[in-house]
Protein backbone atom coordinates (compact mmCIF):
# COMPACT_ATOMS: atom_id res chain seq x y z
CA UNK A 1 0.00 0.00 0.00
CA UNK A 2 1.23 3.48 -0.81
CA UNK A 3 1.94 5.96 1.93
CA UNK A 4 -1.09 7.91 3.06
CA UNK A 5 -1.59 11.08 1.07
CA UNK A 6 -2.78 14.36 2.50
CA UNK A 7 -6.44 14.70 1.48
CA UNK A 8 -7.85 17.85 -0.05
CA UNK A 9 -9.57 19.33 3.00
CA UNK A 10 -10.98 22.24 0.99
CA UNK A 11 -12.73 20.06 -1.59
CA UNK A 12 -16.45 20.84 -1.78
CA UNK A 13 -18.78 17.88 -1.36
CA UNK A 14 -22.45 17.21 -0.51
CA UNK A 15 -23.45 16.54 3.09
CA UNK A 16 -25.49 13.57 1.83
CA UNK A 17 -28.63 14.22 3.84
CA UNK A 18 -30.31 12.89 0.69
CA UNK A 19 -29.30 11.14 -2.51
CA UNK A 20 -29.47 12.52 -5.08
CA UNK A 21 -28.85 15.86 -3.38
CA UNK A 22 -31.11 18.90 -3.73
CA UNK A 23 -29.07 20.70 -6.45
CA UNK A 24 -30.09 17.89 -8.79
CA UNK A 25 -33.84 18.29 -8.29
CA UNK A 26 -35.75 19.44 -11.38
CA UNK A 27 -39.13 20.80 -12.39
CA UNK A 28 -40.00 17.41 -13.92
CA UNK A 29 -41.61 16.75 -10.52
CA UNK A 30 -44.38 19.29 -9.91
CA UNK A 31 -47.45 19.80 -7.74
CA UNK A 32 -49.61 17.43 -9.80
CA UNK A 33 -46.97 14.71 -9.51
CA UNK A 34 -46.72 15.22 -5.74
CA UNK A 35 -50.50 14.99 -5.43
CA UNK A 36 -50.46 11.63 -7.20
CA UNK A 37 -47.65 10.37 -5.02
CA UNK A 38 -49.58 11.33 -1.88
CA UNK A 39 -52.69 9.55 -3.15
CA UNK A 40 -50.66 6.39 -3.77
CA UNK A 41 -49.58 6.07 -0.14
CA UNK A 42 -51.18 3.14 1.65
CA UNK A 43 -53.34 3.82 4.71
CA UNK A 44 -51.45 3.64 8.01
CA UNK A 45 -48.13 4.35 6.29
CA UNK A 46 -45.60 5.42 8.91
CA UNK A 47 -44.43 8.96 8.26
CA UNK A 48 -42.55 11.94 9.60
CA UNK A 49 -43.42 15.61 9.25
CA UNK A 50 -41.13 18.60 8.85
CA UNK A 51 -42.48 22.14 9.30
CA UNK A 52 -40.34 25.08 8.22
CA UNK A 53 -40.73 28.44 9.98
CA UNK A 54 -38.53 30.79 7.89
CA UNK A 55 -38.34 33.80 10.21
CA UNK A 56 -35.81 35.17 12.71
CA UNK A 57 -35.64 38.40 14.68
CA UNK A 58 -32.06 39.01 13.51
CA UNK A 59 -29.71 37.39 10.99
CA UNK A 60 -26.74 35.33 12.13
CA UNK A 61 -24.11 35.93 9.47
CA UNK A 62 -22.97 32.29 9.31
CA UNK A 63 -26.50 31.03 8.59
CA UNK A 64 -27.04 28.81 5.56
CA UNK A 65 -30.77 28.28 6.11
CA UNK A 66 -33.69 29.68 4.13
CA UNK A 67 -34.86 32.37 6.52
CA UNK A 68 -35.67 36.07 6.64
CA UNK A 69 -35.73 38.73 9.35
CA UNK A 70 -39.18 39.64 10.67
CA UNK A 71 -39.23 42.55 13.11
CA UNK A 72 -43.05 42.57 13.16
CA UNK A 73 -45.45 39.71 13.89
CA UNK A 74 -47.76 40.40 10.94
CA UNK A 75 -45.80 38.44 8.30
CA UNK A 76 -45.43 35.52 10.70
CA UNK A 77 -49.17 35.38 11.44
CA UNK A 78 -49.97 35.54 7.73
CA UNK A 79 -47.46 32.79 6.95
CA UNK A 80 -48.86 30.56 9.67
CA UNK A 81 -52.34 30.77 8.13
CA UNK A 82 -50.90 29.68 4.78
CA UNK A 83 -48.91 26.88 6.40
CA UNK A 84 -52.07 25.53 7.99
CA UNK A 85 -53.76 25.63 4.59
CA UNK A 86 -50.91 23.65 3.04
CA UNK A 87 -51.29 20.96 5.70
CA UNK A 88 -54.99 20.70 4.84
CA UNK A 89 -54.23 20.52 1.10
CA UNK A 90 -51.66 17.74 1.47
CA UNK A 91 -53.78 15.75 3.90
CA UNK A 92 -56.69 16.05 1.48
CA UNK A 93 -54.77 14.03 -1.12
CA UNK A 94 -54.29 11.08 1.24
CA UNK A 95 -56.53 8.03 1.21
CA UNK A 96 -56.30 7.87 5.00
CA UNK A 97 -54.35 9.67 7.74
CA UNK A 98 -50.70 8.71 7.93
CA UNK A 99 -49.28 7.17 11.10
CA UNK A 100 -46.90 9.94 12.19
CA UNK A 101 -43.95 8.95 14.38
CA UNK A 102 -41.70 12.02 14.15
CA UNK A 103 -42.36 15.77 13.83
CA UNK A 104 -39.58 18.31 13.43
CA UNK A 105 -39.94 22.10 13.50
CA UNK A 106 -37.03 23.85 11.78
CA UNK A 107 -36.17 27.35 10.74
CA UNK A 108 -35.43 30.08 11.04
CA UNK A 109 -36.68 30.21 14.58
CA UNK A 110 -39.79 28.03 15.09
CA UNK A 111 -40.36 29.46 18.55
CA UNK A 112 -40.94 32.88 16.99
CA UNK A 113 -44.60 31.80 16.81
CA UNK A 114 -46.99 32.94 19.52
CA UNK A 115 -47.44 30.23 22.20
CA UNK A 116 -51.16 29.77 21.53
CA UNK A 117 -50.53 29.56 17.78
CA UNK A 118 -47.92 26.85 18.26
CA UNK A 119 -50.27 24.78 20.41
CA UNK A 120 -53.03 25.21 17.83
CA UNK A 121 -50.67 24.13 15.04
CA UNK A 122 -49.87 20.90 16.87
CA UNK A 123 -53.61 20.47 17.34
CA UNK A 124 -54.13 20.69 13.57
CA UNK A 125 -51.49 18.01 13.00
CA UNK A 126 -53.30 15.76 15.46
CA UNK A 127 -56.54 16.31 13.54
CA UNK A 128 -55.07 15.60 10.11
CA UNK A 129 -52.71 12.75 10.99
CA UNK A 130 -52.61 9.82 13.38
CA UNK A 131 -50.04 10.72 16.02
CA UNK A 132 -48.73 7.87 18.12
CA UNK A 133 -48.49 8.56 21.89
CA UNK A 134 -44.75 8.04 21.56
CA UNK A 135 -44.38 10.39 18.58
CA UNK A 136 -41.19 12.41 18.84
CA UNK A 137 -41.87 16.14 18.49
CA UNK A 138 -38.66 18.12 18.12
CA UNK A 139 -38.20 21.89 17.90
CA UNK A 140 -35.13 23.91 16.96
CA UNK A 141 -34.60 26.68 19.52
CA UNK A 142 -32.62 29.90 19.62
CA UNK A 143 -31.96 30.24 23.39
CA UNK A 144 -31.75 34.03 23.02
CA UNK A 145 -35.37 34.22 21.92
CA UNK A 146 -37.21 31.59 24.00
CA UNK A 147 -39.71 33.01 26.48
CA UNK A 148 -41.04 31.13 29.47
CA UNK A 149 -44.55 31.37 28.01
CA UNK A 150 -43.32 29.62 24.88
CA UNK A 151 -41.50 27.01 26.94
CA UNK A 152 -44.75 26.23 28.74
CA UNK A 153 -46.54 25.99 25.38
CA UNK A 154 -43.96 23.53 24.08
CA UNK A 155 -44.60 21.31 27.07
CA UNK A 156 -48.37 21.63 26.67
CA UNK A 157 -48.13 20.70 22.99
CA UNK A 158 -46.20 17.52 23.72
CA UNK A 159 -42.76 18.58 22.53
CA UNK A 160 -40.24 16.08 23.86
CA UNK A 161 -36.98 17.04 22.15
CA UNK A 162 -35.33 20.45 21.92
CA UNK A 163 -32.42 21.29 19.61
CA UNK A 164 -30.56 24.32 20.95
CA UNK A 165 -28.31 26.43 18.77
CA UNK A 166 -25.10 27.30 20.61
CA UNK A 167 -22.41 27.52 17.87
CA UNK A 168 -19.69 29.11 20.04
CA UNK A 169 -19.39 30.83 23.40
CA UNK A 170 -16.26 32.75 22.34
CA UNK A 171 -17.13 36.50 22.50
CA UNK A 172 -14.85 37.30 19.55
CA UNK A 173 -16.49 34.65 17.41
CA UNK A 174 -19.97 35.72 18.48
CA UNK A 175 -19.26 39.30 17.45
CA UNK A 176 -17.86 38.11 14.10
CA UNK A 177 -21.04 36.11 13.32
CA UNK A 178 -23.56 38.60 14.80
CA UNK A 179 -24.84 36.20 17.45
CA UNK A 180 -24.28 37.27 21.04
CA UNK A 181 -25.36 34.48 23.39
CA UNK A 182 -24.18 34.02 26.96
CA UNK A 183 -23.58 30.78 28.80
CA UNK A 184 -25.93 31.96 31.54
CA UNK A 185 -28.97 32.55 29.31
CA UNK A 186 -28.39 29.21 27.57
CA UNK A 187 -28.21 27.38 30.91
CA UNK A 188 -31.39 29.12 32.07
CA UNK A 189 -33.26 27.93 28.96
CA UNK A 190 -32.03 24.37 29.52
CA UNK A 191 -33.30 24.50 33.10
CA UNK A 192 -36.70 25.86 31.99
CA UNK A 193 -37.06 23.17 29.32
CA UNK A 194 -36.31 20.44 31.83
CA UNK A 195 -38.82 21.90 34.25
CA UNK A 196 -41.42 21.72 31.46
CA UNK A 197 -40.60 18.03 30.96
CA UNK A 198 -38.77 18.50 27.66
CA UNK A 199 -35.38 17.16 28.71
CA UNK A 200 -31.82 18.25 28.22
CA UNK A 201 -31.99 18.45 24.46
CA UNK A 202 -29.46 18.50 21.66
CA UNK A 203 -26.73 21.15 21.38
CA UNK A 204 -25.55 22.39 17.99
CA UNK A 205 -21.96 23.63 17.75
CA UNK A 206 -19.97 24.87 14.74
CA UNK A 207 -16.26 24.79 13.95
CA UNK A 208 -14.48 26.75 11.23
CA UNK A 209 -16.09 30.07 12.21
CA UNK A 210 -14.31 33.43 11.84
CA UNK A 211 -11.75 34.16 14.58
CA UNK A 212 -12.35 30.71 16.06
CA UNK A 213 -9.36 29.04 17.72
CA UNK A 214 -8.65 25.56 18.97
CA UNK A 215 -8.74 26.80 22.56
CA UNK A 216 -12.12 28.50 22.15
CA UNK A 217 -13.60 25.37 20.54
CA UNK A 218 -12.57 23.26 23.51
CA UNK A 219 -13.75 25.91 25.97
CA UNK A 220 -17.20 25.97 24.35
CA UNK A 221 -17.47 22.18 24.65
CA UNK A 222 -16.48 22.33 28.31
CA UNK A 223 -19.12 24.94 29.08
CA UNK A 224 -21.76 22.88 27.26
CA UNK A 225 -20.84 19.73 29.15
CA UNK A 226 -21.73 21.50 32.40
CA UNK A 227 -25.34 21.61 31.08
CA UNK A 228 -25.40 17.84 30.40
CA UNK A 229 -27.17 17.75 27.01
CA UNK A 230 -28.29 14.38 25.66
CA UNK A 231 -26.72 14.88 22.22
CA UNK A 232 -24.32 17.12 20.35
CA UNK A 233 -23.99 17.90 16.67
CA UNK A 234 -20.80 19.61 15.52
CA UNK A 235 -20.97 21.04 12.01
CA UNK A 236 -18.33 22.71 9.89
CA UNK A 237 -19.22 26.24 8.82
CA UNK A 238 -20.09 26.36 5.10
CA UNK A 239 -18.96 29.68 3.63
CA UNK A 240 -21.02 30.23 0.46
CA UNK A 241 -21.34 34.04 0.13
CA UNK A 242 -22.35 33.74 -3.53
CA UNK A 243 -25.61 32.13 -2.39
CA UNK A 244 -26.03 33.59 1.10
CA UNK A 245 -25.33 37.29 0.71
CA UNK A 246 -25.36 37.99 4.46
CA UNK A 247 -22.25 35.78 4.72
CA UNK A 248 -20.38 38.55 2.90
CA UNK A 249 -20.29 40.34 6.25
CA UNK A 250 -17.88 37.65 7.42
CA UNK A 251 -14.25 38.51 6.68
CA UNK A 252 -12.85 35.59 4.68
CA UNK A 253 -9.36 36.24 6.08
CA UNK A 254 -10.72 35.50 9.57
CA UNK A 255 -11.73 31.94 8.59
CA UNK A 256 -9.48 29.02 9.60
CA UNK A 257 -8.03 26.93 6.78
CA UNK A 258 -8.75 23.26 6.13
CA UNK A 259 -6.01 21.98 8.45
CA UNK A 260 -7.19 24.21 11.31
CA UNK A 261 -10.80 23.12 10.75
CA UNK A 262 -9.73 19.48 10.97
CA UNK A 263 -7.84 20.18 14.21
CA UNK A 264 -10.83 21.99 15.72
CA UNK A 265 -13.30 19.23 14.81
CA UNK A 266 -11.09 16.46 16.14
CA UNK A 267 -10.31 18.29 19.39
CA UNK A 268 -14.00 18.85 20.09
CA UNK A 269 -14.76 15.22 19.29
CA UNK A 270 -12.00 13.93 21.53
CA UNK A 271 -13.29 15.98 24.46
CA UNK A 272 -16.85 14.66 24.03
CA UNK A 273 -15.69 11.06 23.75
CA UNK A 274 -13.58 11.53 26.87
CA UNK A 275 -16.73 12.82 28.62
CA UNK A 276 -18.53 9.56 27.78
CA UNK A 277 -20.42 10.44 24.61
CA UNK A 278 -20.61 7.96 21.74
CA UNK A 279 -19.26 9.31 18.45
CA UNK A 280 -21.85 8.85 15.71
CA UNK A 281 -21.04 9.09 12.03
CA UNK A 282 -19.57 12.34 10.79
CA UNK A 283 -20.70 14.91 13.33
CA UNK A 284 -23.07 13.63 16.05
CA UNK A 285 -22.48 12.52 19.63
CA UNK A 286 -24.89 10.96 22.13
CA UNK A 287 -24.90 9.52 25.61
CA UNK A 288 -24.58 5.72 25.58
CA UNK A 289 -28.16 5.26 26.85
CA UNK A 290 -29.60 7.60 24.22
CA UNK A 291 -31.67 5.99 21.46
CA UNK A 292 -29.38 7.43 18.80
CA UNK A 293 -26.37 5.64 20.28
CA UNK A 294 -28.44 2.48 20.51
CA UNK A 295 -29.51 2.84 16.86
CA UNK A 296 -25.85 3.07 15.88
CA UNK A 297 -25.15 -0.16 17.73
CA UNK A 298 -28.08 -1.99 16.13
CA UNK A 299 -27.36 -0.78 12.59
CA UNK A 300 -30.69 1.09 12.38
CA UNK A 301 -29.29 4.63 12.36
CA UNK A 302 -30.63 6.73 9.48
CA UNK A 303 -29.79 10.04 7.84
CA UNK A 304 -32.21 12.63 6.49
CA UNK A 305 -32.48 16.38 6.01
CA UNK A 306 -32.16 16.97 9.76
CA UNK A 307 -28.90 14.97 9.88
CA UNK A 308 -28.51 11.70 11.77
CA UNK A 309 -31.76 10.34 13.14
CA UNK A 310 -33.51 7.36 14.67
CA UNK A 311 -36.41 8.02 12.29
CA UNK A 312 -36.94 4.91 10.19
CA UNK A 313 -39.99 6.17 8.30
CA UNK A 314 -39.81 6.00 4.52
CA UNK A 315 -42.17 8.98 4.14
CA UNK A 316 -41.27 12.53 5.14
CA UNK A 317 -43.77 15.28 4.36
CA UNK A 318 -42.32 18.78 4.29
CA UNK A 319 -44.49 21.83 4.97
CA UNK A 320 -43.58 25.49 4.53
CA UNK A 321 -41.52 27.54 2.11
CA UNK A 322 -38.44 25.62 0.83
CA UNK A 323 -39.40 22.45 2.74
CA UNK A 324 -38.26 19.15 1.22
CA UNK A 325 -40.16 15.89 1.48
CA UNK A 326 -39.39 12.29 0.61
CA UNK A 327 -41.81 9.60 -0.51
CA UNK A 328 -41.13 6.10 -1.84
CA UNK A 329 -41.40 7.53 -5.36
CA UNK A 330 -38.88 10.34 -4.86
CA UNK A 331 -38.21 13.83 -3.46
CA UNK A 332 -40.31 17.00 -3.59
CA UNK A 333 -39.45 20.59 -2.66
CA UNK A 334 -41.70 23.58 -2.07
CA UNK A 335 -41.31 27.07 -3.48
CA UNK A 336 -38.34 28.68 -1.73
CA UNK A 337 -39.43 32.31 -1.94
CA UNK A 338 -42.10 32.98 0.68
CA UNK A 339 -44.17 35.23 -1.61
CA UNK A 340 -44.42 32.58 -4.33
CA UNK A 341 -45.15 29.90 -1.73
CA UNK A 342 -48.03 31.99 -0.39
CA UNK A 343 -49.33 32.65 -3.90
CA UNK A 344 -49.44 28.97 -4.80
CA UNK A 345 -51.32 28.04 -1.64
CA UNK A 346 -53.70 30.95 -2.21
CA UNK A 347 -54.57 29.42 -5.58
CA UNK A 348 -55.47 26.16 -3.87
CA UNK A 349 -52.38 24.37 -5.21
CA UNK A 350 -49.68 22.35 -3.50
CA UNK A 351 -46.54 24.56 -3.52
CA UNK A 352 -44.26 21.88 -4.97
CA UNK A 353 -41.87 23.47 -7.47
CA UNK A 354 -39.32 20.72 -8.12
CA UNK A 355 -38.20 17.29 -7.06
CA UNK A 356 -36.62 14.07 -8.20
CA UNK A 357 -38.09 10.73 -9.30
CA UNK A 358 -35.93 7.90 -7.93
CA UNK A 359 -34.63 5.20 -10.25
CA UNK A 360 -33.52 1.71 -9.22
CA UNK A 361 -29.90 2.86 -9.51
CA UNK A 362 -30.61 5.88 -7.29
CA UNK A 363 -32.08 3.63 -4.59
CA UNK A 364 -29.03 1.36 -4.69
CA UNK A 365 -26.57 4.24 -4.42
CA UNK A 366 -28.67 5.96 -1.76
CA UNK A 367 -28.42 2.92 0.51
CA UNK A 368 -24.68 2.54 -0.08
CA UNK A 369 -24.13 6.21 0.76
CA UNK A 370 -26.44 6.19 3.79
CA UNK A 371 -24.80 3.13 5.31
CA UNK A 372 -21.36 4.64 4.83
CA UNK A 373 -22.46 7.94 6.35
CA UNK A 374 -24.08 6.16 9.32
CA UNK A 375 -21.91 3.10 9.96
CA UNK A 376 -18.59 4.06 8.31
CA UNK A 377 -18.73 0.65 6.64
CA UNK A 378 -20.85 -1.11 4.03
CA UNK A 379 -20.95 -4.54 2.38
CA UNK A 380 -21.24 -3.67 -1.30
CA UNK A 381 -22.35 -7.11 -2.44
CA UNK A 382 -24.98 -7.41 0.30
CA UNK A 383 -26.55 -4.07 -0.66
CA UNK A 384 -26.44 -4.97 -4.35
CA UNK A 385 -28.17 -8.27 -3.57
CA UNK A 386 -31.00 -6.46 -1.73
CA UNK A 387 -31.55 -4.33 -4.83
CA UNK A 388 -31.15 -7.12 -7.37
CA UNK A 389 -28.14 -5.29 -8.83
CA UNK A 390 -24.90 -6.61 -10.31
CA UNK A 391 -21.90 -5.19 -8.37
CA UNK A 392 -20.13 -4.81 -11.71
CA UNK A 393 -22.61 -2.01 -12.52
CA UNK A 394 -20.67 0.02 -9.94
CA UNK A 395 -17.39 -0.28 -11.85
CA UNK A 396 -16.60 3.50 -11.91
CA UNK A 397 -17.29 3.70 -8.17
CA UNK A 398 -15.17 0.63 -7.44
CA UNK A 399 -12.32 2.21 -9.39
CA UNK A 400 -12.50 5.30 -7.16
CA UNK A 401 -12.55 3.04 -4.08
CA UNK A 402 -9.34 1.36 -5.24
CA UNK A 403 -7.65 4.75 -5.38
CA UNK A 404 -9.00 5.67 -1.95
CA UNK A 405 -7.67 2.39 -0.58
CA UNK A 406 -4.21 3.12 -1.96
CA UNK A 407 -4.35 6.51 -0.26
CA UNK A 408 -5.16 4.90 3.10
CA UNK A 409 -8.66 6.38 3.34
CA UNK A 410 -10.46 3.02 3.36
CA UNK A 411 -9.64 -0.66 3.66
CA UNK A 412 -11.32 -3.75 2.27
CA UNK A 413 -12.54 -6.84 4.15
CA UNK A 414 -13.84 -9.10 1.41
CA UNK A 415 -16.76 -7.25 -0.16
CA UNK A 416 -17.01 -4.86 2.77
CA UNK A 417 -15.30 -1.48 2.87
CA UNK A 418 -14.39 0.15 6.18
CA UNK A 419 -13.17 3.60 7.15
CA UNK A 420 -10.29 3.67 9.61
CA UNK A 421 -10.86 6.06 12.49
CA UNK A 422 -8.36 8.59 11.14
CA UNK A 423 -10.55 8.96 8.02
CA UNK A 424 -13.88 9.49 9.81
CA UNK A 425 -14.08 13.17 8.89
CA UNK A 426 -13.54 12.20 5.25
CA UNK A 427 -16.62 9.99 5.06
CA UNK A 428 -18.29 12.41 2.61
CA UNK A 429 -15.33 11.91 0.27
CA UNK A 430 -15.68 8.12 0.46
CA UNK A 431 -19.46 8.33 0.01
CA UNK A 432 -18.99 10.52 -3.06
CA UNK A 433 -17.41 7.54 -4.86
CA UNK A 434 -20.96 6.18 -5.24
CA UNK A 435 -22.45 9.51 -6.34
CA UNK A 436 -23.34 9.29 -10.03
CA UNK A 437 -23.93 13.07 -10.11
CA UNK A 438 -20.75 14.21 -8.37
CA UNK A 439 -19.07 15.48 -11.54
CA UNK A 440 -21.76 18.12 -11.95
CA UNK A 441 -21.11 21.68 -10.63
CA UNK A 442 -20.57 21.70 -6.87
CA UNK A 443 -20.54 25.43 -6.03
CA UNK A 444 -23.29 25.02 -3.45
CA UNK A 445 -21.51 22.31 -1.52
CA UNK A 446 -19.52 22.82 1.68
CA UNK A 447 -15.90 21.93 2.41
CA UNK A 448 -15.09 18.24 2.87
CA UNK A 449 -13.99 19.05 6.45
Amino acid sequence: MEAQRTPDLDERLPRYTSYPTAPHFSTDVDAACYGRWLAELAPKTKASLYLHIPFCRSMCWYCGCHTTVALRDGPIVDYLAVLRREIDLAAGHLRAPLDVRHIHFGGGTPTILEPDDFVALIGLLRQRFALDPATEIAVEIDPRRLTRAMTAALGEAGVNRASLGVQSFDPLVQKAINRIQSVEETAAVVADLRAAGIGGGDFGLIYGLPKQTLASCIDTVERCLDMRPERFSIFGYAHVPDFKKHQRRIVAADLPDGAARWEQAEAMAERLVAAGYVRIGLDHFARPEDEMAQALGSGSLRRNFQGYTTDGCEVLLGFGASAIGRLPQGYVQNEVVIGRYVERIGQGELPTVKGYRLSADDRLRAELIERLMCDLTVDIHAVCARHGADPHSLAPSLSKLDRLSQEGMIRFDGTRILLPEHARLLVRKIASAFDAHIDQPARRYSRAV
